[in-house]
């Protein structure tokens, strides 16, 4: 199968993957009216009712998160390519998967072992994919097939990166409208990178392994 096949697919899984998980995070902050969406984070929406599709869409995104990183390295020309994204795109996705399945720790109860699990993994996975973004941003101006890309995906990188310190620093924002809006932008990112690898027309740009 050629690079470019794969490729292809893999941005079709990823953009699945990124609507399912905002498809059924949107439709779960309805179906929960006893948690108030602009203080609870995602996390709390991982334990009580509705929490198997929203693991479910945790561990969707964690492989997706895997998969794009290997996808464009595969894709970029070898000069630009380093190992150093696709691995931080790979750890993301793990640190994405345990968060789904250590339950958080709630302010009602007493903190727990598997809460801390939890906190660790989330932000493991947001520094991460963060840093993971950067990196693939910066690589791609040295791929002349992919330099136009290089504005827009290292600069919303640097957003993206600049709001994740916000969040964990910012501490007396509303931490589930805060964390929601910057999931957001992150999927936002990630689903423009995957539509950018489905709709690229150069054969040539895509070296076969």
């Amino acid at each position: 199968m050629s690079t470019r096949i794969q490729s292809r697919r893999t941005a079709a899984f990823v953009l699945l993957a990124v609507a399912a998980f905002a498809g059924v995070c949107t439709a779960v902050q309805f179906l929960r009216p006893d948690l108030d969406w602009a203080r609870v984070p995602l996390s709390f929406y991982l334990i009580g009712p509705y929490m198997a599709p929203v693991r479910a869409v945790y561990v969707l995104l964690g492989l997706a998160l895997g998969a794009l990183g290997l996808a464009w390295h595969r894709a970029l020309v070898p000069p630009a390519r380093s190992a150093a994204p696709a691995l931080l795109f790979v750890l993301a996705g793990m640190a994405l998967i345990v968060t789904a399945f250590a339950a958080t720790n709630t302010w009602a109860h007493p903190a727990t072992l598997h809460g801390f699990v939890h906190g660790v993994a989330a932000q493991t996975a947001f520094l991460c994919v963060t840093v993971a973004m950067l990196l693939l941003g910066w690589r791609l101006r040295q791929d002349r097939h992919w330099r136009a890309l290089h504005g827009p995906a290292f600069g919303g990188a640097v957003v993206l990166f600049a709001g994740m310190w916000v969040q964990a620093l910012w501490r007396s924002a509303p931490r589930g409208a805060s964390q929601k809006r910057l999931i957001l932008a992150l999927l936002a990112w990630l689903a423009g990178m995957a539509w950018a690898l489905w709709r690229k027309n150069p054969e040539e740009s895509f070296i076969s392994d």
